[in-house]
């Protein structure tokens, strides 16, 4: 009856459901799992972001495979900030990321076909390529003092299937950019293996301190061809407007071919509709007073997290450059989900455990930085009570 891609596991895990009977008794618990900017106490200029849906010209049907020219030009602007020149053609927009990504998978890969992508990461990659009937071959970033990808096994994990490498800018959980030095060893394997380069850059604005020797965005790399996404919801800190882009770049040649191609995938779907594509310009305004709270409460919280983990601690926290995370190093007497578990059923805490983003051993926790202080300050205190005492 149903297509062999959807055969998934459907039965939820243990620590699902110890969550869930934990809020059907109404156990109070403390979220520090929480990714939505909307459900963090964060100012919204509200009456701008309604406003902006009020545009009259949404009256009017006016298809573009591309997206409305009027958004594309907001978002070369966008990208013109940060020193790089984009024209409008270059730019695609879709209702999400998700979207982006079967735009891309589909234009790069027949069924059997193979992109790489990094682990750890957030474990969505694998419903999108699964969805698309491409497989991931994941390629492991080495952590020392800092994060960085292992190109010996990139190497080793590129076969004739393998159409793409993906990155994402900054990771997520990791909060580890790309370096320009790793970049140019990934266009080295494009170039000499004819591969092209995605780039999801959905937490870029949310760096921590700068770093000259960062890749600025790979939306201005020509060397291969490349697609970078990205969109409102970490941009502007809007999930719930689902508008995202893909920008293409790359040698004219290989650049001409791929948005012919790709202007029929996306006139196939016609998905983003016009009052939302007439709001763009006003809704990436808005992240000019988003981005800075955001940034503030991030960095307040890894303040105070930093100043708890003293050398008595038998908790650590790895290096991170950027993103909305923070991954918690613990003792490996307890698996991570024994950890998330027992946190979250003795302590009323919730945490993701490591394995969530395909850590390849035991001992991590990921912790968002959005809470607000109070849950964030009494959520590491129960974490670190629990710890103490378990050791």
């Amino acid at each position: 009856m149903f297509a062999s891609r959807t055969q998934w596991s459907l039965a939820p895990n243990r620590l699902s459901l110890e969550v869930e009977e934990l809020r059907r008794r109404g156990v109070p618990l403390l979220d520090l799992t929480e990714s939505n900017p909307t459900r963090c106490g964060f100012a919204f200029e509200t009456q701008a972001v309604l406003e902006a849906l009020t545009d009259p010209r949404a009256l009017a049907y006016e298809p573009d495979p591309r997206g409305l020219l009027f958004a594309r030009r907001a978002v070369a602007d966008y990208y013109a900030e940060r020193g790089i020149t984009l024209d409008p053609g270059q730019i695609f927009l879709t209702t999400s990321t998700s979207e982006a990504y079967s735009y891309v998978f589909r234009l790069l890969a027949d069924a059997g076909d193979k992109i790489l992508a990094p682990q750890p990461s957030y474990p969505l990659f694998d419903f999108l390529a699964g969805l698309n009937d491409v497989g991931i071959v994941p390629y492991p970033l080495i952590y020392d003092q800092g994060w960085q990808i292992d190109f010996p096994m990139v190497e080793k994990r590129l076969d004739r299937r393998a159409r793409a490498i993906l990155v994402v800018h900054p990771n997520n959980p990791t909060g580890s950019f790309v370096r320009r030095r790793e970049l140019d060893g990934l266009l080295d394997f494009c170039r000499s293996r004819s591969l092209a380069l995605v780039a999801d850059e959905v937490f870029a604005d949310y760096s921590w301190a700068a770093d000259p020797r960062r890749v600025a965005s790979h939306a201005a790399v020509t060397e291969a061809l490349t697609f970078t996404l990205s969109g409102l919801s970490k941009i502007s800190a809007l999930p719930q407007m689902k508008l995202a882009w893909l920008v293409v770049n790359g040698p004219p040649e290989l650049l001409r071919s791929a948005l012919a191609r790709m202007e029929i995938i996306a006139d196939t779907y016609l998905s983003v509709s016009a009052p939302l594509a007439l709001a763009l310009p006003r809704l990436l305004e808005t992240r000019r007073a988003l981005q800075p709270q955001i940034l503030e409460r991030v960095t307040s919280n890894l303040k105070w997290l930093d100043a708890q983990l003293t050398s008595r601690q038998p908790v650590s926290r790895l290096a991170a450059e950027g993103g909305w995370y923070v991954i918690l190093r613990l003792p490996s007497i307890r698996t991570d989900e024994e950890w998330a578990m027992e946190l979250a059923g003795k302590d009323g805490v919730l945490v993701h455990p490591g394995h969530f983003f395909d850590f390849a051993s035991d001992g991590y926790l990921v912790v968002s930085l959005l809470p607000s202080p109070e849950t964030f300050q009494e959520g590491i205190a129960r974490i670190l009570a629990r710890v103490s005492n378990s050791v």
